[in-house]
């Protein structure tokens, strides 16, 4: 400890001891964060053996939630502890890997801190992955008909965008795109699919039950088709009949 000055030294001890202070005042008005108590007297209950499991699944959330913060308010008061142990033994401040020196900046930062920043220990995440999520890739699963070629139909992904349509806990933030300013631009994908048909004059086109054209409706799609040059001679021609036709009435 030759590197801390005895200020430095009692301006760190202080910190420790008000962070314990604090963790210990903060379990006692929690009362332990409610574990001193039963589930049951949790929720007013004699027993909660003849209670369907969901009729308890709020109370057993808080209570899970409850014991993670326990955890971590008791292995923080546990650091802390060792900390001025350390003090007391005159080896705070020195990293037990390398022997070297810990900064004061960084003790400052983290008073509880054992080791200096080249050595501490890396946290590595694990690779280990649900088996779930093996099952449902591609996204989606085996209900996504877009990687075969011989499927056209409404599939999982479909099902999916039709239901976020209705809205999602999604935010424009969290959207695949860029530019989403929007909730009503938070589809997956844009898709242009269209509903019900399979080519795009399907969607305007009506026909008797031997596939006679009878009729055209000039909905959005038939805009489109047309716009875009691909309206054949005969719906060209089908549509000029009709006008000719009203111009005939209006005379």
């Amino acid at each position: 400890m030759q590197h801390l000055t005895a200020s430095q030294l009692k301006h760190l001890r202080s910190l420790l001891e008000e962070q314990k202070q604090t963790l210990e005042h903060t379990d006692q008005e929690n009362d332990s964060h409610g574990l001193d108590e039963s589930m049951r007297d949790g929720i007013g209950e004699l027993s909660l053996i003849d209670n369907h499991p969901a009729d308890v699944a709020t109370e057993l959330y808080y209570r899970e939630m409850d014991l993670m913060l326990q955890n971590h308010d008791d292995r923080q008061l546990a650091s802390i502890n060792d900390a001025i142990e350390r003090i007391d033994k005159g080896t705070y401040g020195i990293c037990p890997i390398c022997d070297k020196p810990i900064s004061y900046a960084r003790l400052e930062a983290v008073p509880t801190t054992e080791f200096c920043a080249q050595d501490t220990p890396i946290h590595h995440v694990s690779n280990y992955r649900p088996v779930e999520e093996t099952f449902l890739m591609p996204p989606f699963g085996r209900t996504s008909l877009d990687e075969r070629e011989d499927q056209n139909g409404f599939d999982g992904e479909d099902a999916w965008q039709a239901v976020e349509n209705y809205g999602s806990s999604n935010t424009p933030a969290m959207a695949e795109g860029n530019e989403i300013h929007s909730y009503e631009e938070m589809e997956i994908e844009a898709s242009e699919e269209l509903e019900g048909c399979v080519e795009p004059y399907e969607a305007f086109v009506a026909t008797d039950i031997y596939g006679n054209l009878i009729d055209i409706v000039r909905n959005q799609e038939y805009r489109k088709y047309m716009d875009a040059g691909e309206g054949v001679d005969m719906y060209r021609l089908a549509e000029e009949d009709e006008e000719d036709e009203d111009e005939e009435e209006f005379l």
